[in-house]
């Protein structure tokens, strides 16, 4: 009997030893500090347009700023595909009846030209598109998926009725323009039609 409480004593201490799992060490390191949350959010790089489309910029900012609807559209008629309007009128023609109605074309473009330009790709064709922000995809103009400064810009841009829009799944609904890296004027639309 005492041999079977002794193996009996022996099992318990051996099941005891196998059971007992070692102490986990934990040492505590000193606090990191995140850069993130301490520096100021940085830009991002702006867009170097190319040569052949800042001539064309520098074109139309000429015109433009000379108040030369016709000089608009001697540009635009360069490019049989350049779009202003739906409703099939000629460019001076439809920006000249926008200006009598208040909105003046010229200001707006130099306006857009203003901004940081965009850069989207149709077709393997790169775009620089004015203002930036009418570069993006529809999904990503959602504002809660745009920086802080991005957000007030596109409401600066295209207010709550333009924002309501986009949350809809329209692209940027607001004034804009675009010239391909060819150097050709593609469209410069009021945001009542689009750019398709």
């Amino acid at each position: 009997m005492r041999s079977a409480s002794l193996a009996a004593a022996l099992g318990l201490l051996a099941l005891a030893a196998c059971s007992q799992a070692e102490p986990e060490v934990v040492v505590p390191l000193p606090p990191v500090q995140d850069d993130r949350f301490t520096e100021a959010p940085e830009a991002p790089a702006p867009i170097e347009i190319n040569k052949a489309a800042a001539r064309t910029r520098d074109e139309l900012l000429k015109h433009a700023t000379r108040g030369s609807l016709r000089g608009l559209a001697e540009v635009a008629n360069r490019n049989p595909d350049f779009k202003s309007n739906l409703g099939g009128q000629s460019h001076d023609r439809f920006w000249d009846l926008l200006r009598r109605t208040g909105v003046d074309p010229n200001r707006k473009l130099r306006e857009l030209f203003e901004q940081p330009a965009g850069l989207r790709e149709i077709d393997g064709e790169r775009w620089y598109v004015w203002p930036d922000l009418a570069a993006k995809d529809a999904a990503d103009l959602i504002p809660e998926k745009l920086d802080f400064q991005e957000r007030r810009r596109l409401e600066e841009l295209i207010g709550e009725d333009g924002i309501a829009r986009i949350r809809a799944g329209e692209g940027y609904p607001g004034i804009r323009t675009a010239i391909s890296e060819d150097g050709t004027w593609i469209y410069f639309v009021l945001g009542q039609d689009g750019e398709e």
